[in-house]
C-alpha cells in the first residue's frame, strides 16, 4: 500500500465529527488516542469554550511541531450540498465533507506521517510534536495563541512548525506560505444633520460629507509592498445610512472597511493617515479600530527548502512561497519559532458548499511531511 493510504480512513473519521467552531467534536480525543499508542505526551488545554492538544514525543531539540484546526466553518443550506456535509462521501475520485481540504485530511495526514515516521525511527532525535485548536475559524481568542502563551510560559520553543492551511492553488505543493500580510479592521461613524429630503439647507448629509473622503482613501497608495509583500490594500466591506424612508436624510452613516498590509506599513502609520485624511476632509466622526494580525515573514531556511524539496520529489512540480491570503494561526506560531511553512491542500473548495480533497492529495501529502521529518529528525 502506499505510504499515505491511511490517512483517508482518518481523514473520514475527522469529518463525521461536527465540529463547528468552537466545538471540537472530539477530533483532537481521536487523534490523541492514535498519538499516545506512538508514544505521544498528549496535554488538553481548554481555554473558555475552546478545545487544544498540544502532544509530543520526545525531550531535546530540534522541535518539529505540525499544527492545525479541528473545527470547521458552518456548512450553509444543507439542501445545496450534494451529500451530508458531515457523511464523508467518496465520489469522482474525490472526498467530500465540511474540512476535507481545511483542514481534517492535514490532520489525517499529520497523524500518520507521524505514525509511519516513528515507526521507523523509534529512537529518532529531537522531538516531533502536533498543536491542534478548535478556534482557528473563530476569533482565535483562546486556540493557538493561548497555547503558545503557555508554551512561552514554560521556556518550550518550537524549532520547525509546518502547518496544514490548504495553501495549493491549482496543484498540490505549488503554494507554500512562508508569512502572511497584517489585517486591520475599522468601523467608521460620520455624523451629519437629520431632516427633511427637500429641505437641503436644514440638514447635512453625511453620505455626501463622507463620499470625497471615502474616494480618497480607496484610492490612495498606502505603500509600494516589497520582495515578499504585495502592496497595503484597502476595501470597504459595508456601508449603512438612512432610515428606511425615502425623503428622510439620515443622521449618520457607518462604513466597515479592512486593511491586508505588508511589512512596509504599520497599524500605528494606518491609524495616523487615515486620521490625518479624515480631518482634512472636516468630518465629525468615530472611528473604532481592530488589529486582527499583524504582518510576518518566516525567514526563507532549512525548512523551506526541504519542504519544497519534498514536494518537488512527490508531485514533480516546484513549489512557490508566498504571502498571499487571509490570515492563519502561523502568525501566532512565529513567535515561538523562527521557521514556520504553510503546507496542504489545493483551496478552490475551502468554506464553500461541496468541499473536497481528491484522493491523490490525500496519498501524497502524508508522504511530503514524512519526508520532512526524515530529513529535519535523523
Amino acid at each position: 500500500m502506499p505510504e499515505g493510504s491511511g490517512a483517508l480512513a482518518l481523514a473520514k473519521e475527522l469529518i463525521a465529527r461536527r465540529s463547528v467552531t468552537p466545538e471540537d467534536g472530539g477530533c483532537q480525543e481521536l487523534v490523541a488516542a492514535r498519538l499516545e499508542r506512538a508514544g505521544f505526551r498528549c496535554e488538553p488545554m481548554k481555554f473558555g469554550e475552546v478545545s487544544n492538544l498540544w502532544a509530543r514525543r520526545g525531550s531535546e531539540h530540534p522541535v518539529v511541531c505540525f499544527a492545525g484546526h479541528t473545527d470547521v466553518v458552518p456548512t450553509g443550506p444543507l439542501k445545496e450540498w450534494h451529500s451530508d456535509p458531515f457523511v464523508p462521501t467518496l465520489r469522482d475520485g474525490k472526498l467530500y465533507g465540511r474540512g476535507a481540504a481545511d483542514m481534517k485530511s492535514s490532520i489525517a495526514a499529520f497523524v500518520v506521517a507521524a505514525e509511519r515516521f516513528v515507526a521507523e525511527r523509534p529512537r529518532h532525535a529531537g522531538s516531533i510534536a502536533l498543536l491542534l485548536t478548535s478556534d482557528e475559524e473563530g476569533p482565535a481568542l483562546d486556540g493557538t495563541v493561548r497555547v503558545v502563551e503557555r508554551l512561552k510560559e514554560r521556556n518550550e520553543r518550537i524549532d520547525y512548525c509546518i502547518v496544514g492551511e490548504p495553501s495549493s492553488v491549482d496543484r498540490l505543493g505549488d503554494t507554500l506560505k512562508n508569512g502572511r500580510r497584517g489585517s486591520l479592521s475599522a468601523k467608521l461613524i460620520v455624523r451629519g444633520v437629520q431632516g427633511h429630503v427637500a429641505y437641503p439647507h436644514l440638514v447635512k448629509n453625511p453620505i455626501h460629507l463622507l463620499a470625497p473622503a471615502l474616494a480618497e482613501l480607496a484610492r490612495t497608495q498606502w505603500d509600494k509592498g516589497n520582495e515578499s509583500f504585495p502592496p497595503t490594500s484597502f476595501q470597504v466591506s459595508n456601508i449603512h445610512a438612512g432610515t428606511g424612508a425615502g425623503n428622510v436624510v439620515p443622521a449618520s452613516v457607518e462604513v466597515d472597511f479592512n486593511f491586508r498590509f505588508s511589512t512596509e506599513s504599520t497599524e500605528a502609520s494606518l491609524r495616523r493617515r487615515v486620521a490625518a485624511l479624515l480631518t482634512k476632509h472636516g468630518l465629525d466622526y468615530a472611528i473604532d479600530w481592530t488589529l486582527g494580525a499583524k504582518p510576518f515573514l518566516s525567514k526563507r531556511g532549512r525548512l523551506a527548502e526541504i519542504v519544497l524539496e519534498a514536494g518537488k520529489r512527490h508531485t514533480g512540480s516546484n513549489g512557490e512561497l508566498s504571502t498571499t491570503g487571509g490570515t492563519s494561526d502561523a502568525r501566532f506560531i512565529i513567535d515561538i519559532c523562527p521557521e514556520v511553512i504553510e503546507i496542504g491542500p489545493i483551496n478552490a473548495s475551502i468554506h464553500k458548499l461541496n468541499e473536497h480533497i481528491a484522493l491523490d492529495e490525500l496519498e501524497v501529502l502524508p508522504q511530503i511531511y514524512l519526508d520532512t521529518l526524515r530529513a529535519l529528525l535523523p
